[in-house]
């Protein structure tokens, strides 16, 4: 087969890419290859009764799939430069910005007509935080929910699918320099393309490295975020994301000078599991409809560790720590906050006595063994600094799931076009190193097929 485009990965960035070149060039020949299912056949065995944790299924349906990673995340999509990557550096903050507005509109077009844009300008939190020692970071978000997001994608397909090819359960082994264009290899086939845009998201890191390795093309080491994921009563927070929804907060711990932040933060909503290559990791959704939202929010504290010389590899730091609470746990740990503040291992009693009720079923275990002591320690100090404009937080009986892990890919040289040394090949969105996060991602797509739309 011979394709004007070939795009390696459904997942925000690959969905993006595709809905731009088919709207500005209607007869262009593209596919989509996809490791995992389509979105309606995307199911996570776990339903709390006959199977209450991980199976580690061969293809992780919460990670790979149409929608990719953030098919059944909150579905929150950040507007802004201070976080959620590095596009800006490679095509201008302007435009970045204008790209994710693009993005928005989109999704509201596609179902999302109804959700609302948060946003912390203007905000008195920003003074409340500065006061003790916290650092809220600028940004508008949508907030669309795990429900709105998955109708956001089914409509978004429903007008793609008749216009390219999508080949799901396929992934792509290698690929292969033409003289004009690539060849990629899948099983025994292989399809051939002028161009090629690979956004294969943080699930396919260690693909993207041997991908890397063996076409030369250069990459440098990027960093890893390690934390545990909070689950408090949604009361708690209640003054923070009734009025910004997702709330950015940075603290600098006193002890190591590290920071300490707040990531996808959840209102009234749940912990789920995450299969990262075999290893179970912990993670948090929400939804929009009402009822299906719980009494608990939840929030991941994260603390990056970017490695130089003599060690490079960071995601290999975070799959050991996963690796270990995993061995230890079986999967995902949880532990009392008042539990961990006093050195002891949680049980099932004490978390059954205690007032959160866990929406994820884990094992009780102790944190202290799996997490390095700097992570921990940084952790406990950002917990007790919460605490000072969020009181409740630093209660005895506040749940403190682990391990959360979020693996970057090494960050690939690319230039301002987001485009490789070979010319036409494009690498986007996560895969990248580039971006870590759903609006990145998108507008990443959205920036590549225009320019390949100009040359065409």
């Amino acid at each position: 087969m011979k394709y004007d485009v070939i795009i390696v990965g459904a997942g925000p960035g690959g969905i993006f890419s595709a809905y731009e070149l088919i709207k500005r060039n209607p007869d262009l020949k593209i596919a989509v290859y996809e490791s995992g299912y389509p979105l309606e056949k995307r199911r996570c065995p776990i339903d709390g009764k006959k199977v209450k944790s991980c199976i580690k299924c061969k293809t992780c349906a919460i990670m790979s799939g149409f929608g990719g990673a953030g098919a059944f995340s909150d579905g929150k999509y950040n507007i802004t430069n201070d976080f959620g990557g590095t596009l800006h550096e490679h095509i201008g903050r302007v435009q970045a910005t204008e790209l994710m507005k693009y993005v928005d509109e989109i999704n509201v077009t596609h179902g999302g007509e109804g959700t609302r844009m948060f946003s912390t300008a203007g905000t008195r939190f920003k003074k409340l935080c500065l006061q003790n020692k916290l650092k809220l970071l600028d940004a508008s978000v949508r907030h669309l929910g795990t429900d709105i997001n998955y109708i956001v994608l089914k409509n978004i397909y429903a007008e793609l699918k008749d216009k390219m090819h999508f080949y799901f359960q396929t992934p792509v082994d290698h690929i292969e320099i033409l003289d004009d264009g690539y060849r990629v290899h899948y099983g025994d086939e292989s399809a051939d393309c002028s161009k090629c845009i690979i956004s294969v998201g943080r699930s396919g890191s260690k693909w993207m490295e041997t991908v890397c390795r063996e076409l030369d093309i250069p990459t440098k080491s990027n960093r890893v975020d390690i934390g545990v994921r909070v689950e408090l009563p949604a009361v708690i927070f209640s003054h923070l994301t009734d009025e910004l929804y997702e709330s950015k907060i940075v603290y600098r711990t006193e002890k190591f000078e590290d920071n300490v932040r707040t990531f996808c933060m959840n209102p009234n909503g749940i912990v789920v599991n995450e299969n990262t290559n075999g290893i179970v990791t912990v993670n948090g959704h929400s939804y929009e409809g009402e009822d299906k939202q719980t009494e608990n929010t939840n929030f991941a504290l994260l603390v990056a560790k970017h490695f130089s010389e003599p060690f490079k590899d960071s995601n290999g730091y975070g799959e050991s720590i996963a690796r270990l609470s995993n061995m230890l746990g079986g999967g995902v740990i949880v532990q009392r906050f008042g539990d961990l503040v006093r050195g002891r291992r949680s049980n099932a009693k004490r978390i059954e006595e205690g007032l959160v009720v866990p929406t994820l079923a884990a094992t009780p275990g102790d944190l202290s063994l799996v997490l390095p002591k700097r992570i921990l320690d940084g952790i406990i100090e950002m917990i007790y600094a919460l605490d000072k404009i969020a009181p409740g937080t630093a209660n005895d009986d506040t749940l403190l799931y682990g391990v959360e892990v979020k693996f970057y890919n090494m960050e690939v040289d690319i230039d301002e076009h987001l485009e490789t040394k070979y010319k036409g090949l494009y690498i986007i969105g996560d895969g990248s190193g580039v971006t870590h996060s759903l609006s990145h991602a998108s507008a990443s797509g959205v920036y590549v097929a225009r320019r390949i739309s100009e040359e065409s």
